[in-house]
């Protein structure tokens, strides 16, 4: 059977509410706008649905050169999709820090409302360089505001076998993936390593270690309990990586990738 892309989303700010698209450009950071842009607190650390699963209720869209946020019983505010100019800030995520710019303080505004709590709309810019880990990844491979790789692979066969030992199904927006493809049987993306997808070719990096924000539903900003991850902790946890569900990737050479396009392991 041949496997084939399904679904593709772009996470334009890290932690908010992703965009299924049609087709994106695998680049070297990831698809095309995901996760260049971040929220950070006042000393510039990042905001994460871990802790702040309000996140999950602000929509994110690309529309005319911009990137354009919304919530419940606010109105929109819209910054630059590639600000060139801001204010300059260290922002940091996990145990990495960089030059970040911040765009737009009517945007800085506009998320202090929405989270509850005084933040930062920040952007990472082409200068900021940084790297996946090399022992999983290889050298030279970039990532942006992601945990730590360009891209997030899921099976809809993974999740139907998840679903199988779960009494609520749970969709696949609770995993938060970049690409999901079909035709291949449960976790067989576990094994592949090198995989061409459209145009463009990937490398598996790593299993992803999935954490709490499972248990948010993705519609609402509600924790819904411990599920799913208490079964993946109980079924597929790894010394290494944790809980397991879905492989990190990187990319190896950039090109398009459509909604249908095969994966072809190579």
């Amino acid at each position: 059977m041949t496997v084939t892309v399904t679904r593709l989303n772009v996470y334009p700010v890290k932690g908010l509410k992703g965009i299924a698209v049609a087709s994106a450009l695998a680049t070297a950071r990831g698809l095309a706008h995901d996760r260049r842009f971040m929220v950070v607190d006042a000393e510039g650390h990042f905001l994460s649905q871990r802790e702040f699963p309000r996140m999950a209720t602000v929509w994110t869209e690309i529309a005319g050169g911009e990137l354009r946020l919304a919530a419940p019983d606010l109105d929109e505010v819209a910054v630059p999709l590639e600000p060139v100019e801001g204010e300059p800030l260290r922002a940091t995520v996990w145990d990495f820090e960089s030059l970040a710019i911040a765009p737009s303080r009517e945007a800085d505004r506009w998320l202090t409302e929405a989270l509850g709590r005084p933040c930062r709309l920040v952007y990472m810019p082409d200068t900021t360089r940084r790297e996946s880990r090399p022992r999983q990844a290889g050298p030279g491979h970039l990532v942006g505001f992601a945990d730590g790789y360009a891209h997030l692979v899921i099976s809809e066969a993974s999740l139907e076998a998840l679903n199988a030992r779960l009494a609520h199904p749970v969709p696949m927006e609770r995993f938060r993936p970049n690409i999901v493809v079909r035709g291949c049987g449960p976790f067989a993306e576990d094994g592949w390593t090198d995989f061409t997808a459209g145009a463009a070719a990937l490398r598996m990096a790593k299993p992803c270690g999935r954490c709490q924000v499972t248990t948010t539903d993705q519609s609402t900003g509600e924790v819904t309990g411990p599920e799913p991850l208490a079964t993946l902790s109980a079924w597929r946890m790894s010394p290494d990586f944790g809980a397991m569900f879905g492989m990190n990737a990187v990319t190896v050479r950039p090109g398009e990738i459509r909604v249908g396009d095969p994966v072809v392991p190579v």
